[in-house]
């Protein structure tokens, strides 16, 4: 299992995106963009190249993950199989969130449809079911029959308290990654440190962001925002979550972070400034992980993060594109870290 993981994630790591790919793309004349995704292995981007709905574009990157991901998957076994469907889940709670929202804005089932992920061979919900429901009620009691139970139901818990769509959307993603790290955790025994580095990369990231924001753009009091975070922590612990939210500011936060955290970030004044540094420290523990890890689960995982970032480069500048901004506008949009000058 693992040489076959080994060679097949070796295989997939030569469709990641160098520097100057994504620089030639942002230079390609209009009437050359198909031709050019489709030679760098994403005919489906190149199909929808000419539509400027971002959720088709959104859907194409996510269609091209899963596609990857399931031939990833396909030798693992136990825990490390049940690992990698999880993260793919993730999308499938996005699909939740949408279902919620747009029943509560008594949407049409048509409308709603049109938005939602197709999750292909890795789909847990009867979508068509779901956004049938009579009413919000409905929808929330089918959900709690659903392989998402547990995750709705904290949601549900949490939202009743405060009637407020946005506390239910922040506690489906809290509950979300606290069962990733539960499956990552559980494989500490079959795998070496660099699980561990990733994660710590993904959900002290997550927390940082997430506390920042919640903290001082949308001003929620410090016990709420304590909640709303993953509560296992890895570099940022619960101890030290708690002490962070009750910080006046995000450069008296700042000043609390342990190194090398605290050093990544000196200087850094707004809150996409700590996402792309931190997101930057990541890509450069998971290109380590993807060129000399010895195993080959951890190897897999650093790839699917990778080419995440790569396609999501490659959305922004599509965007960029169909908004005709000037190259140096999606070099910003799409930091510095991808484009190699960091």
């Amino acid at each position: 299992m693992s040489a076959f993981l080994n060679t097949r994630v070796s295989i997939f790591s030569e469709r990641l995106w160098s520097p100057g790919q994504y620089s030639a793309l942002m230079r390609t004349p209009d009437a050359e963009m198909v031709q050019t995704l489709e030679r760098q292995g994403l005919p489906s981007l190149a199909a929808g190249y000419s539509s400027q709905d971002s959720l088709s574009l959104e859907s194409r990157i996510i269609t091209q993950l899963l596609e990857e991901t399931l031939i990833i998957v396909r030798p693992l076994r136990g825990a490390a199989r049940q690992f990698i469907l999880y993260w793919t889940e993730r999308f499938d709670v996005s699909n939740v969130k949408t279902l919620l929202r747009a029943k509560m804005a008594d949407e049409r089932p048509a409308a709603v449809a049109s938005r939602l992920v197709n999750m292909g061979p890795f789909a847990r919900l009867d979508l068509d079911s779901l956004v049938h429901a009579e009413d919000e009620t409905e929808l929330f009691r089918r959900l709690e029959s659903s392989p998402y139970a547990d995750i709705v139901r904290h949601a549900l818990r949490a939202f009743e308290e405060s009637r407020d769509p946005f506390i239910l959307d922040a506690t489906l993603d809290r509950v979300y990654y606290e069962g990733l790290v539960r499956r990552a955790k559980s494989l500490d025994s079959q795998v070496g440190r660099d699980l561990g580095v990733l994660m710590a990369d993904l959900i002290d990231r997550i927390n940082l962001v997430w506390l920042l924001r919640y903290r001082f753009n949308y001003e929620l009091p410090a016990a709420q925002v304590y909640y709303l975070l993953v509560g296992t922590g890895y570099r940022l612990s619960g101890e030290l979550l708690q002490k962070l939210v009750t910080q006046p500011s995000m450069e008296a936060v700042m000043a609390q972070l342990p190194a090398p955290m605290a050093g990544t970030l000196e200087g850094a004044r707004s809150i996409v400034d700590v996402f792309r540094r931190l997101e930057g420290v990541a890509k450069h523990h998971a290109t380590r992980v993807l060129a000399i890890g010895a195993n080959a689960l951890e190897r897999a995982f650093a790839y699917l993060i990778l080419r995440e970032q790569n396609l999501r480069a490659v959305r922004a500048i599509m965007r960029g594109r169909h908004l005709r901004l000037p190259v140096d506008n999606i070099q910003q949009a799409i930091g510095p870290d991808l484009m190699g000058s960091v």
